[in-house]
C-alpha cells in the first residue's frame, strides 16, 4: 500500500477553495522518485514585454500631462488639507484651554463647543463637495485621457493581448 502525503491527485477539484492551483505540484516528486522542479523558468519575452509596458509608465509618469493633473491635485489638496487640520487643531485646543469659552450659550442650551463640533461635521462634507467638484471639473478628463493613452500603448506593447 502506497503512503500519500496530500489529497488523491484524482480527487482535488480545482474550484474547491482550499485547493492552491498556484502551488500545486511544487516540490512533488514527478513519478522518477525526483522532485519536480520547484519554479518553470521564466520567458525572456514575458520580461521584454513587461519592461517595455514599465518604460511606457515611466514615459507617461514623466509627461507633462501628467505632472500638470499632479499639479492640479497639489494645489487642491494640500492647501484644503492644512486649512481643514488648522480649523481642527484649532477646535481641539480651544475646547482643552478655554473650557468657559466653549461653554458659553449661543442659543438656548446650545453653547460654544456644540456649535464649533457641528462646524467641524460642516467643514467635513463642504470639503468633500469642493474635493470631488475640483477632480470633476480640474483633473478627471486630462487623468482618463492619460489613462485611455497608457492603455492604448501597453496594448501596442502587447500586441493585442489581454
Amino acid at each position: 500500500m502506497e503512503k500519500h502525503d496530500g489529497p488523491d491527485p484524482a480527487r482535488v477539484r480545482i474550484d474547491d477553495p482550499w485547493y492552491d492551483a498556484l502551488a500545486s505540484g511544487w516540490g512533488e516528486l514527478d513519478g522518477t522518485a525526483a522532485p519536480a522542479p520547484v519554479v518553470p523558468p521564466a520567458r525572456g519575452e514575458q520580461e521584454d514585454r513587461g519592461t517595455r509596458a514599465a518604460d511606457i509608465y515611466l514615459e507617461v509618469q514623466r509627461s507633462a500631462a501628467f505632472q500638470e493633473v499632479r499639479s492640479r491635485y497639489r494645489r487642491f489638496v494640500i492647501p484644503a488639507a492644512a486649512v481643514f487640520f488648522t480649523w481642527y487643531v484649532a477646535y481641539v485646543v480651544t475646547a482643552t484651554t478655554a473650557p468657559a469659552f466653549m461653554a458659553r450659550p449661543v442659543a438656548g442650551a446650545v453653547n460654544v463647543a456644540m456649535v464649533a463640533g457641528l462646524g467641524q461635521f460642516l467643514t467635513t462634507f463642504l470639503l468633500t463637495w469642493a474635493y470631488a467638484r475640483h477632480a470633476r471639473l480640474r483633473r478627471d478628463r486630462a487623468a482618463l485621457d492619460l489613462r485611455w493613452d497608457t492603455q492604448e500603448l501597453t496594448r501596442a506593447v502587447a500586441g493585442g493581448e489581454r
